[in-house]
């Protein structure tokens, strides 16, 4: 491909939505991973996935990790550009935390049900209903909820953080509603909750794991708190992304049942290459609904593509970041002896 050619499909990529790909050549098999690599090295970058991404994209990043940890990674970079391999509030939040370097997301398409259902604007109005409340928002929202909010939690540490807050204010907690309900479970506080969820984690039905469970009468169930609760009433265990994975490591037990999206199963069967992995069941038998659709729009392809010409890139206005980063900053000073 010519060099004008080149910079016409350059022009071409939109701002948002995913890479136009259309008579672009890119590299095949090795040969991808090795231009991924040597375009990492060039552009002094760093890749950052989570454990929902595909199998390919979680064995070529830097730093594999769940919300909380990946927000820690982007803080804490020295690389010149950020490659966020997640959804589009992850990338956001890499942005937030570290402005003076340039995030790219291989899809911008890439979002996430829960974080749509989430505005600011719907948040002030519940502030302005309970005026004296805190509002705790999980990070699964855009930077528009983070800056309306006080305080933002992760599954990892939002029993530690809401165990935290005054006991003389009342708690707003968005978007997630299951979480919430886990969470009020938990710590019995009490919560003013937004009538939000994941569609992938509730499209677990309880009736077929029942019989997933009678089946393999030796498997544990272990969840995500963004489970419906009749699930998570029926785990053996319950637990952010990145707990899970350690109760799959440690536990003696050796099949597990599990109710989150299917893309953790790629780490967990690394780390416990001998034990049986089993995705929980849907409503739905023709599909395989604990996929995150959103998730699996990322591709080393399109990895490949925003890497070299660094679009799309993540941008924010300057004072929207300032009033989201103040939340999250709260979270992780909280959050320190979090692991």
């Amino acid at each position: 491909m010519s060099t004008e050619n080149l910079d016409t499909a350059k022009a071409n990529l939109p701002v948002r939505g995913f890479l136009n790909i259309k008579d672009l050549i890119i590299p095949q098999g090795e040969d991808l991973v090795k231009a991924i690599l040597d375009l990492k090295k060039e552009k002094n970058a760093v890749i950052l996935a989570h454990y929902y991404q595909p199998a390919a994209i979680q064995d070529i990043a830097d730093y594999l990790g769940d919300s909380l940890q990946l927000a820690r990674a982007a803080k804490d970079t020295d690389a010149d550009m950020i490659a966020f391999c997640g959804v589009h509030f992850m990338a956001e939040a890499a942005k937030i935390l570290n402005p003076t370097k340039k995030v790219v997301l291989p899809d911008t398409q890439a979002g996430c049900s829960l974080a749509d259902g989430c505005s600011g604007e719907g948040l002030r109005a519940m502030r302005a209903k309970h005026p004296n409340a805190l509002i705790a928002t999980y990070i699964n929202c855009n930077a528009e909820t983070k800056a309306e909010s006080d305080i933002i939690v992760t599954s990892s540490n939002a029993e530690t953080i809401i165990r935290s807050l005054p006991e003389d204010r009342p708690v707003i907690f968005a978007p997630d509603k299951n979480l919430g309900k886990y969470l009020m479970k938990k710590t019995g506080r009490d919560m003013i909750l937004w009538d939000g969820s994941c569609i992938v984690h509730e499209a677990f039905s309880m009736e077929r794991i029942a019989q997933q469970m009678a089946d393999h009468p030796h498997a544990k169930l272990i969840a995500h708190p963004e489970s419906e609760t009749p699930v998570l009433d029926l785990a053996h265990f319950v637990g952010s992304t990145s707990a899970l994975l350690n109760f799959v490591e440690k536990d003696d037990a050796q099949e597990f049942i599990v109710a989150t999206e299917e893309g953790i199963l790629h780490e967990m069967q690394k780390r416990a290459p001998h034990k049986k992995l089993m995705p929980a069941l849907v409503f739905d038998e023709s599909c395989n609904c604990s996929e995150c659709f959103y998730m699996k729009r990322n591709t080393l392809e399109k990895l490949y593509l925003c890497m070299k010409y660094e679009l799309p890139e993540i941008t924010m206005d300057e004072e929207l970041r300032l009033k989201a980063l103040k939340p999250i900053e709260a979270m992780l000073e909280l959050s320190t002896t979090i692991k």
